[in-house]
């Protein structure tokens, strides 16, 4: 989903106010001629990101980073100063902000008493910001073991807001949905598809709501199952309060049980966050990313290599059909999955197929394109649910459909031990450079640059930083080349459980396009002498 900013077409606005028209067209910024200038690409000047309510487990642990990358050339050259940092958000049912960790619960991973790493408070039941960021570079961490840390809702503007990035990653020990569930924040928007949650018994999928700004938000809710929508049985339409986050079980929004389901939340009015935090009885859990917005080609990159069960599930949200090439990126080119090369999807109607241990002990990414050409394209939403480990030790995490990287995108919370970074070029070969940040107890960055060739998967363990301890960031910049998609997981094995989750790396949004403005008075003139 697009992040929500403030470009530059604010001061163009405020120039028409004094001027009576500002040209967002070519000139001279005198007006000196009228040859035509190419938009410029700037720096974003805010941003709003929402983290959903963690967990109500008594036995879990909550990590959260913040980082905004160091930028250079044009895209550091905007927006002054500025501050990044969350506060928490109102629960479903409270007067005020529902409590969190407070000092004493809160403490950096590598920091402590001894200073190191930079320590703040975790999420509060008051107004102490939350993960305030120093400097660009740097990222911030805290730790949350409360049951009841509430959801966050944050901004950062100047120059933390271009790339400004924070993940929420909890651990549960045991019951339901025991493993990792860890989820980047979300930028606030209007529309978002959930392919792969579930309203089956046994699986508990929650919605998360987060309404950032000072009115209601109006929210519909839409399940669709493998025979189009499920028949509600309640209204769908949710309402969100100012400032505060909602959780909605799906199953209470239908009769009907169903493994695979896809959900589609809209605002009628105002603009959310949602996230769907899904746990199973059996394999464990993790929170659902919103899918890319449809499209005919679609990449699902980082199916692990010891995946023991990999499940599709495709929607097509359009008045048309949609069959599809089914294709396994791997390191050394593209092939098709046995008894799968091509899938056919309803309009209207969620697929699902089961792929099993599709990558056969080698990383992946799963790619699919229009089956017939660019003539019979369909757009779809998709996302995978990966299982890893056997028996009692299994867990889940799940990939979605994921954007491009365009200029750069970053995943923060990488730990000494336990990230792998996938990247896949579906066209041609895509040149990228990683980078590993600062710890958030010091250090210096490390880069490295990956060729990726067309059609195949890169899986790397990716840079660490030099010295330093504590958590640090992990950003991709798109040098040359096709498209590439990435994507981060993280691996944080217990007691013989496999736990892991895995993010997708979309492209940052942290530069926006400004067409060039200049003051054009001539259009005061009604034409007489």
């Amino acid at each position: 989903m697009n992040r929500t900013t403030l470009s530059l077409i604010g001061a163009a606005t405020a120039l028409a106010a004094v001027t009576g028209v500002a040209t967002l067209t070519g000139g001279s910024p005198d007006g000196a001629d009228g040859s035509a200038k190419a938009a410029g690409r700037m720096p974003v000047e805010r941003s709003t990101l929402l983290c959903p309510t963690p967990t109500s487990s008594e036995v879990a642990g909550t990590t959260y980073t913040a980082f905004t990358p160091r930028r250079s050339g044009t895209a550091a050259a905007g927006g002054g100063e500025g501050a990044a940092a969350l506060l928490p958000a109102q629960g479903p049912s409270d007067d005020v902000t529902g409590p969190g960790a407070g000092d004493d619960g809160g403490k950096d991973r590598e920091g402590g008493k001894d200073g190191k790493g930079e320590r703040r408070s975790a999420a509060r039941g008051d107004d102490t910001p939350v993960l305030p960021l120093k400097q660009p570079g740097k990222p911030v961490t805290t730790d949350t073991d409360r049951s009841d840390a509430p959801a966050l809702i944050g901004t950062a503007d100047g120059r933390f807001a271009p790339g400004w990035t924070v993940q929420q990653t909890t651990t549960i020990a045991a019951g339901s949905g025991r493993g990792i569930m860890g989820t980047a924040c979300t930028a606030p928007d209007t529309d978002f598809w959930f392919p792969g949650a579930s309203t089956a018994r046994g699986r508990q999928d929650f919605v998360h709501l987060t309404n950032p700004d000072e009115t209601a938000a109006e929210v519909d809710l839409k399940l669709y199952g493998v025979r189009g929508r499920l028949k509600p049985s309640t209204d769908e339409s949710i309402t969100v309060p100012p400032r505060a986050t909602v959780p909605v079980l799906l199953s209470t929004l239908t009769d009907q049980r169903a493994a695979d389901v896809s959900l589609r939340v809209t605002s009628r009015t105002g603009r959310v966050g949602a996230a769907v935090q899904s746990a199973d009885e059996k394999t464990g859990g993790d929170w659902i990313p919103a899918s890319a917005e449809p499209a005919a080609d679609v990449a699902l990159p980082g199916v692990p290599a010891d995946a023991t069960s990999v499940r599709l599930v495709v929607f097509a949200p359009g008045s048309d059909d949609a069959d599809l090439k089914v294709r396994l990126a791997g390191r050394t080119g593209s092939i098709t999955p046995a008894g799968h090369e091509s899938l056919h999807v309803k309009s209207g109607m969620t697929a699902a197929i089961d792929l099993g241990d599709v990558t056969k002990g080698e990383p992946g990414s799963l790619l699919l394109t229009p089956e017939g050409g660019e003539g019979r394209a369909t757009p779809v939403v998709a996302g995978l649910r990966v299982t890893r480990g056997k028996g009692s030790a299994q867990e889940s995490a799940f990939i979605p459909a994921t954007a491009r990287i365009d200029r750069t995108a970053t995943a923060a919370d990488n730990r000494a031990k336990g990230s792998t970074l996938s990247l896949v070029a579906p066209g041609a070969t895509a040149r990228v450079r990683v980078t590993a940040s600062a710890a958030s107890g010091g250090g210096t960055p490390v880069s490295k640059t990956y060729t990726v060739k067309g059609g195949t998967s890169t899986t790397v363990t990716p840079p660490r930083p030099a010295s330093g301890k504590g958590g640090y960031a992990v950003t991709v910049e798109r040098l040359s080349g096709g498209a590439v998609h990435a994507s981060r997981m993280l691996a944080l094995p217990q007691d013989g459980v496999p736990m892991f989750t895995i993010q997708g790396m979309p492209d940052d949004g942290g530069t926006v396009v400004v067409p060039d403005a200049r003051q054009d008075l001539s259009v005061l003139n009604d034409g007489r002498k």
